[in-house]
Order: structure tokens, then C-alpha cells, then sequence
């Protein structure tokens, strides 16, 4: 099984969301991750390779090839530009990734948003296009401006099997409540709020 991560927008608990659901899997399944390219803000120690890595047992490097690895916090074709590295495309990031275990859940999680830019000639939809995509986890928050958030993603998933999973979901906060049960009944969105729970959907 091949899972796309994206989210809502940057800072929202894709990679830790992940991370945990890995974890959750990892006693019953083998389990894999992909970071096709990262940028982030230098020193390394804690980019989003290397999180997965720990969650799943690969090395970093396994994760993201180290010639993916850009230490600028841009969108990765910016962070490229401004390294003066060449640029890449969709097609090269989908070919270092292979080849997919069929008996393995592979998490492939994008950079930013669904279409926050992740290759010079396209964005994490497209790289879910040209993946053998099963299904598609869209990370979101879960306070205020999360419907609107979810709505727009949504929208440009729709070729997918989706689960929506609310990050740092408190279900004493009616807030939270009330967003996950509008996405639930009044979008027929697939919902979860913890790793565990996506788990146990991913198992299905």
C-alpha cells in the first residue's frame, strides 16, 4: 500500500503525524517512508528524514537521498535555485524512490501543502498522480480555520481515497469537536483524530 501525506499547509504535524502513525503500524505491518525531497533550516538533527527514519527503522538516508536534502527553509525548487543546484522533476523524484514493496505500507510525505510546489514541474498532487497511490492522509489542525483549510485541500485530492486526520485534536474542546463531526457528516469526509485511529484505518 502506497500512502501520500500532505497537508493543509506547512507547521500542521504532517511528519510527527506520520511519525506516530508508523510507529502504531510497525507490530503488525512493515512499514516504510519516503521524504522524496526536504528543505529545511539548517543545523540537521531533527529534519523531517531523520523523524521518520526513527519511527520506521530505515536510515535518513533511505527516507530522502542526501543530494535531496536542502538546507534552506524554501519550497524545495526555490531551496535549490538558491544553492545553485539543478533542478529536478517529478519524474526524477518518483524514480529514486523505487522500487515499492506491495507487502509494505510506504508513507510518501510531500513538502507544504497539496499544492505547494515540491519539484520544478509540479506539486504533491502531481506527485500522487504519477505514484501508484492508494490513498491520500491530508494533516490538518483542528481549531479555527480548519473547514475552510480541509474544503480548499480537499478539493484538489478528489481522485483519492482520503482520511482527513486532525493533529493535536482535544476532544474536551468543543471546537475540535464540532470541526470533526461537521467534516464527518456534512462533508462525507473520512475522519481521525490520532495516529492510532489512522492506523487502524490503513489495516482495513
Amino acid at each position: 500500500m502506497l500512502v501520500v501525506v500532505t497537508g493543509t499547509g506547512t507547521d500542521v504535524g504532517k511528519t510527527w503525524f506520520t511519525a506516530a502513525t508508523a510507529r502504531a503500524l510497525r507490530t503488525t505491518r512493515p512499514v516504510a517512508a519516503k521524504k522524496p525531497v526536504q528543505s529545511f533550516e539548517p543545523p540537521t538533527g531533527g529534519t523531517d528524514a531523520e523523524v521518520l527514519a526513527a519511527a520506521t527503522g530505515q536510515s535518513a538516508l533511505d527516507v530522502c537521498p542526501q543530494h535531496r536534502w536542502y538546507g534552506v527553509p524554501l519550497a524545495p525548487p526555490m531551496a535549490a535555485d538558491v544553492l545553485g543546484q539543478p533542478p529536478f522533476t517529478i519524474d526524477d523524484l518518483v524514480r529514486e524512490m523505487q522500487p515499492f514493496d506491495d507487502a509494505t505500507i510506504t508513507f510518501v510525505e510531500g513538502a507544504g501543502g497539496p499544492r505547494s510546489p515540491i519539484a520544478y514541474d509540479g506539486d504533491t498532487v502531481d506527485l500522487a498522480v504519477a505514484l501508484p497511490t492508494d490513498v491520500v492522509v491530508l494533516v490538518a489542525d483542528s481549531a479555527l480555520g480548519t473547514i475552510n483549510a480541509v474544503r480548499l485541500c480537499a478539493a484538489a485530492l478528489e481522485p483519492w481515497p482520503l482520511v482527513v486526520a486532525l493533529n493535536r485534536y482535544d476532544d474536551a474542546d468543543d471546537l475540535h469537536r464540532r470541526n470533526a463531526e461537521w467534516l464527518h457528516t456534512r462533508e462525507g469526509l473520512e475522519v481521525v483524530t490520532n495516529p492510532e485511529a489512522l492506523a487502524t484505518k490503513l489495516l482495513v
